[in-house]
């Protein structure tokens, strides 16, 4: 099937994911999966007397020969894609052919393949995951000890490291990594149990006693493990389980881009992603650095929040043993996800790779906020010192509102001044110490000795 630019393109067609992801979802490899289904089967069948080895082999030999433009046509007569492509295979194997899909029902054949597809979606963003995480560990150490404010409410709070606040990001992402991990393992297919799970064709062919033989060499075969318990189809609730971990993957760097949005702002400034030399921001204001990447992330991981309510509605509204108003949207939200998924893994990888630090925003962000956490170390050695909290608490309290209005309107914060003007103060701190207490570069606590860990850590279970 041609691309025609004259004609509508999904963006995942061309813009957004890998070539890999999307080879993974295209409509060949879809069929190729389909046939190696059909010559397993076949394959398992000569070991019961269904099959011949010839019928198998002439499958095999074939199996690679999709025509897509002929399947299509026929499925313009018959309006069933997999029976179009069954036919397309029937007539390229003359001898097998003729016991092509023997037993078989289309969701044998369709949520095995799948089942096959998530399961390999799920190793590619397990590696790009994994590499992320390694480098993001990396950042951690370079930036454990290097002093920021933080902040909370999105207003200048404490400081912290900037090593710790990326420790934030990769925590999160350990954990989705370890999600999407658990949840790859225990992708499973339908197996085959024929039209209502039930599998009468096989045990009538087979016999009840060796059905359960048949299907664990094809399970075999395939390298998939099968539920014990079907309906028509594989139960609808692992499309679910699947979209939400991968949602969930979606939530932590959606934090992340977010977070780098803000602090790329001039008004902060201290963090932005890599812009090219002859990378343009805006087409009206020449001089914009637009953080292109993290909106881009944001925005796709919005979408990506709303894939796991339609996998939530197909698997609440599958009624009795099937109902087909799954199909349609199925051939959307599976692909679309892990494209999102993987384009959002590409583009938090590339500004993390390329992530500029302003040391000078930091310093001069850290010069300007951060004595007023000091103001917490001062209300505590005061309290030490005997000084009535609560007194205390009020004339620190009077002392930082004006101080935080002189920066609102010169720039400068004259917070120590004023502390160091207070006789009341004086006598319970001395001027040295309280000017120490006020230096808080280093009221950072334990938090780098966590960070390190962290990023130990995330190598061991990556690399194991």
């Amino acid at each position: 099937m041609k691309k025609m630019h004259d004609e509508y393109l999904s963006p995942f067609s061309w813009r957004y994911g890998s070539e890999k992801m999307r080879k993974i979802w295209s409509e060949k490899n879809k069929r190729l999966l389909w046939r190696e289904i059909w010559t397993a089967l076949a394959e398992v069948q000569v070991d019961f007397g269904l099959v011949t080895v010839e019928q198998a082999a002439n499958l095999r030999a074939h199996k690679n020969e999709v025509d897509i433009l002929q399947a299509l046509e026929i499925e313009g007569q018959i309006h069933h894609d997999l029976m179009a492509e069954l036919r397309v295979f029937g007539e390229q194997s003359a001898l097998g052919g003729k016991i092509l899909h023997l037993g078989a029902t289309s969701a044998d054949i369709q949520d095995n393949a799948d089942a096959l597809r998530m399961r390999l979606s799920m190793d590619l963003v397990l590696e790009k995951l994994g590499e992320l995480l390694l480098v993001l560990a990396q950042r951690v150490e370079t930036w454990v000890d290097t002093p920021i404010i933080a902040f909370t409410h999105l207003q200048p709070a404490e400081p912290s490291t900037l090593g710790y606040r990326l420790a934030v990001y990769a925590q999160d992402l350990l954990l989705d990594y370890e999600t999407i991990k658990t949840t790859r393992k225990m992708i499973k297919g339908k197996g085959f149990k024929g039209a209502v799970g039930s599998a009468a064709s096989f045990s009538e062919l087979l016999g009840k006693d060796k059905f359960p033989e048949f299907e664990d060499k094809i399970s075999s075969r395939l390298d998939l493990p099968f539920y014990s318990v079907t309906t028509q189809t594989y139960p609808r609730k692992q499309d679910y389980q699947v979209l939400c971990g991968l949602s969930g993957l979606g939530a932590s760097l959606h934090k992340f881009a977010l977070d780098i949005r803000i602090l790329q702002s001039p008004v902060i400034g201290e963090l932005s992603e890599p812009f090219g030399s002859k990378q343009v921001g805006s087409s009206a204001m020449p001089f914009k650095r637009n953080p292109i990447n993290a909106e881009k992330i944001d925005s796709l991981a919005r979408l990506l929040a709303q894939k796991p309510r339609t996998a939530w509605d197909n698997a609440a509204h599958s009624s009795l043993e099937r109902t087909l108003d799954d199909s349609a949207n199925r051939r959307v939200i599976l692909p679309e996800s892990f494209l999102i998924v993987d384009e959002l893994l590409r583009s938090s990888l590339k500004i993390i790779k390329g992530l500029q630090v302003d040391e000078t925003a930091i310093e001069r962000n850290l010069s300007t906020y951060g004595q007023f956490a000091g103001v917490e170390r001062v209300l505590m050695a005061l309290a030490k010192s005997g000084a009535d909290r609560q007194e205390m608490h009020e004339r620190l309290r009077d002392h930082s509102m004006n101080a935080w209005r002189d920066v609102r309107e010169t720039g400068s914060n004259s917070l120590e001044e004023r502390l160091l003007s207070d006789l009341k103060i004086l006598e319970f701190i001395p001027k040295d110490e309280l000017v120490d207490l006020l230096d808080i570069r280093a009221y950072i606590g334990d938090a780098p000795e966590r960070a390190k860990r962290l990023a130990n850590e995330i190598r061991v279970r990556v690399l194991d």
